[in-house]
């Protein structure tokens, strides 16, 4: 069977070839007959004109074209929304775009409009060089504003398609909008973007460093020269340890407390929840009962410190938002005597722990490499070697059940490792594979090192936010300029562009440091609270905490969490808590999927795999005691 004979049959099993009744004179062009009065369309004819489409596509995506896809079925959202995400078009604050019907001809600044299902959105501020329409509709405005402003339209079009309509579309598709179809055909959009991108990256750093003139600059050689290496950095390979491997930390309680003395925390802390419309800091919000995510994390510090005898000290490094509401939570726990210092821009260690930080400084809001760079090299270094420690963990602002764990400092300090990063391997990957039992290597290119890289199945692991560094290597590093990190201080407006600029990213450091490894840890020490649908997790019956660790509850028997996905109504935090009357019992939920207006009542269950889709202007209500098991539920009859 050829390949054509198979894309053939794929079409016809999306019922891309069932037209409408009606037929027009112009469309008879794609049809290949009637069959009980039904327009049959040609699939040879819909293939030849999607290759055009997708050919065309592939052009613009080469030169960087912008592109605007418009959709007003919302049949088809989910499936626009994930090809988005995935060929890097997808903004969630102008997600109204997809559904919109026009206005482009006053896109010339942004403006406020009503769309067709009576939201709020931003008109674009630059025109879309190509205008890809999922289902045309006869009265929609956009494409005759498309054909005014000369922008070349991809479309799909069905036999009753009229004439002044049709003739405004550059690379129309004759096909059956059914939702199979528009999978498939998003699909192949996807792959398209996705080959082109590959090809243009793989090609450019080639193309800059053999058409670069010998008279340029030294500062575009070293450009090009830096472009080479992090090509390089990407093939190399890193040693990843199974945590069950490591060799278990002795119950010698003098020997543990040894260790953690050689060990100071510095926990990111500026990062802030207005994406889920929270004025204050992530760190501020309940996840656990009653516990926010620096409670838990103080709350770790003084069980080690009371287990132990020890008194790990721990670096708060806030912004000015986050500061005030930082100190309010530290003065909590001023018994337990902890050895906190919530840090600012431009602010050190300060020598005599009673010393408090300045109220007044600026911090602004960074990555890992910029705000460490900058304590490292304005003398905090230099205090903390002074009181003999030796190793620093570096947790991230989203991260909020990370472990402060003696038996990974152990196998650190044992095998005289300088760098160290925990990671987990994502869930295609960890489908593949059944088990971590013996270190293995992987390269640079298989790691997702921050958290703008969505886990994809590109990706085998996923970095944390939790890195083990060894501070006389960095000592070492720092004094041979070996970073090339200059004066690392911030600008006076906060900005720190140029150190990112200069690669001093915490993640690109790891090339440094001699004997770099990762450790395999568990999904449990990986939940990240950056949406309301990371919320609902760990405020439900899935997790609770002892001693400042979050705990599994022990009846999941799937080792792997429960997906998520909680539609715009419920994105803000406000709308979040109004809409669930108590969070729901999720321990034997696979996959939750909830769009539209809904709401959940109290002593609500869920299990297996459920979607709720609310239909437009429907209020869907879970009533109280509701056990949802497998169930698609579209309207109040579902639920009986």
């Amino acid at each position: 069977m050829t390949l054509h004979s198979i894309v053939i049959q794929k079409l016809l099993s999306t019922k891309a070839h069932v037209g409408r009744q009606a037929a027009t004179h112009h469309f008879k062009l794609y049809t290949y007959g009637f069959r009980n009065r039904m327009a049959i369309i040609d699939s040879d004819k819909t293939l030849i004109c999607m290759r055009n489409a997708l050919n065309f596509i592939g052009s613009l995506v080469r030169q960087k074209g912008r592109f605007m896809f418009v959709n007003t079925n919302w049949l088809f959202d989910e499936i626009i929304e994930e090809m988005t995400k995935k060929i890097g078009c997808y903004s969630p604050s102008a997600a109204a775009l997809w559904k919109m019907s026009g206005i482009l001809t006053n896109s010339a600044s942004p403006k406020k409009f009503k769309s067709r299902h009576k939201r709020l959105c931003f008109g674009p501020t630059q025109s879309p060089d190509c205008l890809v329409v999922i289902d045309t509709e006869r009265k929609s405005s956009v494409i005759m504003e498309a054909d005014r402003l000369q922008i070349p339209i991809v479309a799909l079009v069905d036999s009753s398609m009229p004439l002044e309509i049709y003739k405004r579309i550059a690379y129309p598709i004759p096909a059956n909008d059914s939702v199979q179809f528009i999978y498939l055909f998003c699909n192949l959009i996807t792959k398209t973007f996705l080959y082109e991108q590959k090809r243009l990256a793989s090609t450019s750093a080639v193309a800059v460093k053999e058409d670069l003139p010998k008279s340029q600059p030294r500062e575009k050689l070293d450009q090009v020269e830096e472009q080479t290496k992090s090509i390089d950095f990407l093939k190399k390979e890193v040693l990843l340890v199974p945590y069950e491997s490591l060799a278990t930390v002795t119950d010698d309680i003098a020997k543990t407390k040894n260790l953690l003395d050689k060990l100071v925390v510095l926990k990111f802390n500026g990062a802030l929840g207005t994406s889920m419309g929270f004025n204050g800091p992530k760190s501020a919000l309940k996840v656990c009962g009653d516990s926010t995510p620096i409670d838990l994390f103080l709350e770790q510090i003084e069980s080690l410190n009371a287990k132990y005898g020890c008194n790990v000290p721990l670096m708060l490094l806030d912004s000015s938002e986050t500061h005030d509401e930082t100190l309010k939570a530290v003065g909590k726990h001023e018994k337990s005597n902890l050895d906190v210092h919530s840090l600012i821009q431009g602010q050190k260690l300060p020598l005599d722990s009673s010393q408090k930080p300045r109220e007044d400084d600026d911090l602004h809001n960074s990555d890992h490499g910029s705000v460490l760079l900058s304590l490292l090299t304005g003398g905090t270094l230099d205090v903390l070697l002074s009181k003999g420690k030796e190793f620093a963990l570096v947790v991230g602002s989203d991260n909020v059940a990370a472990v402060i764990d003696p038996q990974i400092l152990n196998h650190l300090i044992q095998n005289k490792i300088e760098f160290c990063m925990e990671v987990t391997p994502t869930a295609a990957f960890e489908m593949s594979t059944s088990t971590y039992s013996t270190p293995q290597k992987c390269q640079f290119a298989d790691i997702a090192l921050n958290s703008s890289q969505s886990p994809t199945d590109k990706f085998k692991f996923s970095d944390i936010r939790n890195l083990w560094v060894n501070l006389t290597a960095t000592k070492r590093l720092v004094d041979t300029n070996t970073l090339k990190i200059g004066n690392s201080s911030f600008s006076e407006d906060g900005n720190s562009d140029q150190m990112l600029r200069q690669n001093t990213a915490v993640g690109s450091m790891i090339k440094f440091f001699d004997q770099p490894i990762g450790i395999i840890v568990p999904h449990s020490r990986s939940l990240q609270l950056s949406s309301t649908s990371d919320l609902l997790l760990l405020q439900s019956d899935l997790y609770t905490s002892n001693e400042g660790l979050i705990v599994r509850n022990a009846a999941r028997a799937n080792p792997v969490d429960p997906s998520i996905d909680l539609g715009s109504e419920f994105e803000k935090i406000n709308d979040f808590q109004s809409r669930f009357k108590a969070i729901p019992s999720i321990v034997e939920l696979d996959s939750l999927t909830v769009r539209g207006d809904v709401w959940f009542g109290e002593g609500v269950t869920i299990k297996g795999k459920v979607d709720i889709v609310a239909k437009p202007g429907m209020k869907l209500e879970i009533p109280d005691g509701a056990v949802l098991e497998n169930q698609e539920i579209n309207d109040p009859a579902d639920l009986k």
